[in-house]
């Protein structure tokens, strides 16, 4: 039954599961107390073995031509990845949570221009609108969680949506080809520097239940279902879906501390909720009138291998 379902309507479905996955991320780095190299390192090692597994599992022999047919993304996304995972940690550990999250759900809009600029790869006018009303509900979600914050913390924050943006539309320009198998590779360029700066070190047991939770189940399956995501959709619609991390995961803070959210946070999400839903139900009645007139979608046309 999946399989029959439109390119683009798969790619939202695989994303936002993937999105999910990792909306407790957030909560659990700010709820562990190891220093940020041994939060990497293990976060880093526990999600190599099992991405590593999967891939093995899935192309056996194989594996070496589905990585070369990746071309450049070889190099760029596993970069890309590694970089916005130590900058998430970071970023998280010397500022407001808030503003880290606000930071990253620029996102979508960097990935646009990017793939605009250097892939041409042209957004509908709605999915520019979708992305801006998105931003906007964020900002007014965690308007309330937002500091001064640390400038360092900021300015590292900064890099988060450019080097996710820059993962996303450079596995989409792809056109159809599976980049999970790069997740290994991202893996190693986040335990290097965690090796190098005295990561390898044994957390106290409470922190590693979460390190363990986090590392072996929630981020390999976000991470290899967020970077299928761009197989089906363009990386700007994939760093949109992860604009629902913002909602799920502050959500879940605000269960764990207990808090009310503020009447402009439940505004916010409720914003992005009805924007996200309404252009999904666009999207879908215009691929129903589509079907029904014989017309195919340009991504069904490009068969991932």
């Amino acid at each position: 039954m999946f399989n029959r379902l439109p390119m683009r309507l798969k790619g939202y479905l695989i994303t936002g599961a993937g999105v999910i996955m990792l909306s407790p991320d957030a909560l659990i780095v700010k709820d562990t107390q190891v220093d940020v190299a041994v939060f990497v390192f293990w976060r880093a090692l526990l999600m190599i073995c099992v991405v590593t597994l999967l891939a093995f599992w899935r192309y056996k022999t194989q594996l070496p031509a589905a990585i070369k047919r990746c071309g450049s993304a070889l190099w760029i996304c596993p970069l890309a990845i590694a970089t916005s995972s130590w900058v998430f940690v970071g970023a998280n550990r010397l500022t407001a949570a808030g503003n880290v999250l606000v930071i990253q759900n620029m996102a979508p809009l960097i990935a646009g221009l990017l793939g605009l600029f250097f892939f041409h790869q042209k957004l509908r006018l709605q999915t520019w609108i979708v992305i801006l009303l998105c931003i906007a509900g964020a900002i007014m979600m965690l308007s309330g969680e937002m500091e001064a914050g640390n400038p360092m913390g900021l300015l590292i924050a900064a890099i988060l949506p450019i080097s996710m943006a820059i993962n996303t539309t450079v596995a989409s320009a792809q056109k159809g080809i599976d980049t999970t198998v790069l997740l290994p590779f991202a893996g190693i360029a986040m335990l290097i520097p965690a090796i190098l700066m005295g990561g390898i070190a044994m957390p106290p047991w409470e922190d590693m239940k979460r390190l363990l939770l986090l590392g072996l189940i929630f981020l390999p399956a976000a991470y290899y279902l967020i970077q299928s995501g761009p197989r089906y959709i363009t990386g700007a619609e994939v760093s949109l879906m992860l604009i629902l991390e913002t909602l799920l995961g502050t959500l879940l803070v605000w269960w764990w501390v207990g808090e009310l959210p503020t009447t402009m946070a439940f505004l916010g999400g409720g914003l992005i909720l009805l924007v996200l839903t309404s252009s999904a139900l666009l999207d879908l009645y215009r691929m129903n009138l589509k079907s029904r007139r014989g017309v195919p979608d340009p991504r069904d046309l490009e068969k991932p291998s």
